[in-house]
């Protein structure tokens, strides 16, 4: 018999993104085409999706990781790289989706819902097309984005309509094999029931479901016993009976001392007891629990519940008990329709919102900018690549970083971290790209902004002297007796 698995722990990762290309198109009689690097495709993505014909979280129990594929790079001649595969789970409904710190990310009930666990990462852009009129050939591209990688926690909350409860050897692992087709595990001892079962009864027009949980003790709410591991498959349930042993022999026990028990314990796990309630007296074909059963009756009656003899091994009192549950079934329906999909409103940022904080860094007594963009553009920069890293100066100075920094008291020199890359500050970065929007350009793959001072004075006399050059072509040197002498 499979094993029957309600809650695991889920290890996924999102497909990492292709690096963008850097090539320059090349074919006879035209050496240098201009750049045609393409770029990378984008990681697959991890989704959970609620399949109809799953009932279990087996799969992910011997098989906990689970990794989307991987994009392909971009190639030269304008070649994007092909997406990495999308990687889809299929879940039973009534699967909730948490983190391992307890907070909520989906609850997945009805069939054909998605939730997208682990994105792929985005792919990184080609020197194609980050050439711009004053960048005609650039001599960098863009890194691809590492997938997300996740640890969530899959609980499954079964979604029946009716709820069994009960003490171990009560009767409802019986009773569920009377009223429909589940055939679950059946025994003279106590804790027979190690795993949920779930029927399907059907009563004159009405179809429903049953759930029947492992036996409850005193104490269940608190981790006694298997109550505290299953109780969470009555959740959704919308009507709890009561199943009551009446031919039990226990001192100490009887049908309103164990009604009491239970009623404790649903309130103490979710304050279930509120909930449209019945309550089964089984095994009234033994003559004293028949005896019983008269006694108790009315106090039950009194409390507000609807009382139900039967006996599974005679069929009695069955066919009225299917009937009154689906009743009770129809009347929570229409009481508590199904919840229409959520509107999804898009609401755009507003023109000029940067999108990025600026906080002081007790740890390294300088700032940590954090920001969607800033952090992505971090990742997707080769450090190993001056212009690269000059092309990711002039996006910080034009976001406002620089502005920023200056604004929150940084100084030249001062550590700046952004998505765990930390660098000294430079504030020239701001005077050259934010404030005039001039951008030095130098050879491919350099940037004169990562030079120091004393290297850029010399390479700025040699550009001085070159453009006079240019603006003089020619110049006299001197006379003899053949003619001038030019020297150009």
């Amino acid at each position: 018999m499979a094993t029957f698995i309600d809650r695991v722990v889920l290890h996924v990762a999102g497909g990492n993104g292709g690096h963008g290309c850097v090539s320059v198109h090349r074919e006879k009689f035209k050496p240098l085409g201009g750049p045609d690097g393409g770029n990378g495709g984008n990681g697959g993505d991890v989704t959970l999706v609620v399949d109809a014909n799953v009932h279990t979280l087996l799969d992910f129990h011997y098989r906990p990781h689970q990794r989307a594929g991987n994009a392909k790079p971009g190639m030269g001649d304008h070649r994007n790289g092909a997406n990495g595969e999308s990687l889809t789970l299929r879940v039973p409904p009534g699967t909730v989706v948490s983190t391992p710190e307890g907070e909520p990310l989906a609850d997945l009930t009805m069939v054909g819902h998605e939730f997208v666990i682990a994105p792929g990462g985005r792919g990184g852009l080609g020197n194609a097309a980050l050439a711009s009129s004053r960048r005609k050939a650039p001599g960098f591209a863009l890194l691809g984005e590492a997938g997300d990688e996740v640890s969530v926690v899959l609980e499954l909350k079964s979604v029946a309509d009716v709820g069994l409860v009960g003490f171990p050897s009560a009767g409802k692992s019986s009773l569920i094999s009377v009223i429909s087709a589940a055939r679950p595990k059946i025994a003279d001892y106590p804790f027979t029931t190690l795993v949920p079962n779930l029927g399907v009864v059907q009563a004159g027009e009405h179809v429903y479901t049953v759930a029947d949980v492992p036996g409850l003790i005193p104490g269940a709410s608190q981790g006694k016993g298997l109550g505290l591991e299953f109780l969470r498959h009555v959740e959704r349930t919308s009507v709890l009976v009561h199943v009551v042993d009446c031919a039990t022999y226990e001192p100490g026990r009887d049908p309103l001392s164990d009604i009491d028990a239970l009623t404790h314990e649903l309130d103490e796990y979710g304050d279930l007891s509120a909930r449209a309630s019945m309550v089964v007296l089984t095994k009234v074909d033994v003559p004293d629990a028949r005896e019983i059963a008269d006694m108790v009756r009315p106090q039950l009656e009194e409390r507000g519940f609807t009382v139900f003899a039967i006996s599974a091994v005679t069929h009695e009192g069955l066919e009225p008990l299917k009937f009154a549950l689906g009743e009770a079934v129809v009347a929570h329906r229409i009481a508590n329709p199904p919840e229409e999909a959520a509107r999804i409103i898009i609401r755009p940022k507003a023109v000029g919102e940067n999108g990025f904080t600026v906080e002081p860094d007790p740890e390294t007594e300088g700032f940590v900018v954090r920001g969607v963009k800033p952090e992505r553009w971090i990742k997707q920069t080769d450090f190993q690549n001056d212009e690269a890293v000059g092309f990711l100066a002039d996006r910080l100075a034009k976001l406002g970083v620089e502005s920023a920094l200056a604004k929150a008291g940084a100084v030249a020199g001062c550590d700046v971290t952004i998505g765990g890359v930390t660098f000294g500050w430079d504030p020239t970065a701001d005077s050259i790209a934010g404030d005039t929007g001039v951008v030095a350009f130098g050879h491919r793959g350099t940037d004169p902004r990562l030079e120091s001072a004393a290297d850029q004075r010399p390479r700025a006399e040699e550009r001085r002297a070159a453009k006079r050059a240019r603006r003089q072509p020619f110049e006299l040197e001197d006379l003899d007796a053949d003619g001038p002498t030019v020297n150009g």
